[in-house]
């Protein structure tokens, strides 16, 4: 079985890429984040046409929004707002193998890191919070993917020394992301396949005219596996070309492959 995990940054916007994915990797199930588009106009045509029949869709205007597109039936949809503030991030599903998948948009948290100034970076670490304390209480074979908006190693980024003290490498961030980790033993699947300190981008900032050039990026998306289910992982790709296809995602894509 194939999974994709993409930040596609508005999926009408960019239709096109999305159906090039789906026709070259030919993913069983796809989990998009940022959606940008509420349910009823969410391009559902378009992947019934390529046989993604059954849809969960948490969809929100101009913002966000998380969608499952499968292959596969899809039972027992879920929605959790860990943003407690109604926003679309999250949606999950269970597939006919058993395997429970959680696609999850996390908050950016603003410019500053400090919540006392910024309240999107306070939001960001209770959305983290409210992950963990779910986590401890799972007990079926989970897969998470998305966009968790932390590079958690000081090799996930372009300069740790640098980006030390930006959103989204913060020792706070990093910290928060790790007890995430720990309440369930998350395995990070991309550190898996690649491990640290081995360079492994998946967004590079739209600021940068040429993103091989300096080839500033961070590991921003992830896909973690419960422990039972990690050993049937496969294999694991980051889509780095699509970041230079016609208006790309600041994000690409992650695959990962299991034997069920």
């Amino acid at each position: 079985m194939k999974i994709a995990s993409w930040n596609i940054n508005s999926v009408r916007a960019r239709i096109e890429s999305v159906e090039r994915l789906i026709v070259e990797e030919q993913p069983d199930v796809l989990c998009l984040q940022e959606t940008k588009a509420l349910d009823d106009v969410f391009p559902a045509a378009l992947f019934k046409r390529h046989g993604y029949l059954d849809h969960h869709l948490n969809g929100q205007k101009m913002h966000h929004g998380v969608a499952i597109l499968s292959r596969l039936p899809l039972g027992e949809p879920g929605r959790h707002d860990w943003q407690d503030n109604g926003e679309a991030r999250h949606v999950g599903a269970r597939l006919p193998c058993g395997i429970r998948i959680e696609n999850v948009y996390v908050p950016a948290g603003g410019d500053i890191p400090d919540r006392s100034l910024n309240p999107k970076f306070g939001q960001k670490l209770d959305f983290i919070g409210r992950m963990t304390k779910w986590s401890e209480d799972l007990r079926e074979p989970t897969l998470i993917v998305g966009d968790f908006n932390v590079a958690p190693l000081e090799c996930d980024v372009w300069s740790h020394k640098a980006l030390v003290n930006v959103v989204s490498h913060t020792p706070i961030e990093v910290e928060a992301l790790g007890a995430l980790q720990q309440a369930h033993g998350w395995i990070d699947i991309g550190r898996k396949f690649v491990p640290a300190p081995e360079r492994c981008f998946t967004w590079w900032s739209y600021r940068s005219l040429d993103y091989t050039q300096n080839d500033r990026g961070r590991r921003l998306d992830h896909m973690w596996a419960s422990p039972e289910l990690a050993g049937t992982v496969t294999g694991h790709r980051v889509l780095e070309p699509c970041r230079g296809w016609q208006r790309p995602s600041d994000h690409v894509p992650l695959i990962c492959e299991l034997e069920v």
